[in-house]
């Protein structure tokens, strides 16, 4: 995807740990993660947060490792360059939009993606059902993906989630599918952000919506 930021490859913390009480929530990925174009508060991580305390659940907020831009193997880098040294009670993940729009192998996505998981689950307690991965929105139905082959776009992310569902299960990691709520943006322009390309809050709000009935079992 664009990089709107200046150097998507710099390993960076763009998160923030707040109060110190309450469960603790790890989320790992990229500009999806970080709300690339909406406030911090509109991100999903940070809505699903709030939804969790509306349901009486004390959860921090969360601790974030993304950055627009950021591939499997980046994402890497930056997990490498904070050195965590705590377990989280929960750990999201949710990658792999740069490597399908860099035109990288669904193979090589598949072993960087395993490894991103396997460490989400030790920074989980080693425990799998602490951790959630999120699938692949599809950005070929933005008005960014209509100068791209959109169809194309589409196949590419299906096997893309396709491989990061088939992995979840044999890891026994929860997988959510919100992709059918971003291609909802075909014909709802008021699902996408003002850059023309990522969710708006109010995507962000529906992907919540989606996520937190099966998430807060995990934490509860």
């Amino acid at each position: 995807m664009p990089d709107l930021l200046e150097d998507p490859v710099l390993p960076v913390d763009n998160g923030s740990k707040g109060e110190n009480t309450g469960l603790s929530y790890l989320a790992l990925g990229d500009s999806y993660t970080v709300g690339e174009s909406v406030d911090r508060d509109s991100s999903w991580p940070y809505a699903m947060v709030d939804e969790f305390r509306k349901k009486q659940v004390t959860i921090q907020e969360p601790d974030v490792i993304a950055r627009t831009g950021w591939t499997t193997d980046e994402l890497e880098l930056g997990i490498q360059y904070r050195g965590i040294a705590q377990s989280y009670n929960l750990v999201s993940l949710s990658i792999g939009v740069n490597n399908q729009y860099r035109n990288r192998s669904v193979e090589n996505f598949q072993d960087e993606f395993r490894n991103l998981l396997t460490r989400a689950i030790s920074y989980a307690g080693d425990d799998p059902d602490n951790v959630f991965v999120v699938s692949i929105p599809d950005w070929g139905v933005t008005p960014f993906g209509k100068y791209s082959d959109s169809e194309k776009i589409s196949r590419e992310i299906n096997e893309y989630n396709a491989a990061k569902k088939k992995i979840c299960e044999e890891m026994g990691v929860l997988f959510i599918d919100i992709t059918p709520i971003s291609r909802e943006a075909e014909n709802d322009s008021s699902l996408i952000a003002p850059d023309g390309l990522h969710p708006s809050g109010k995507m962000y709000k529906q992907w919540v919506a989606k996520i937190v009935p099966d998430v807060i079992r995990l934490v509860r």
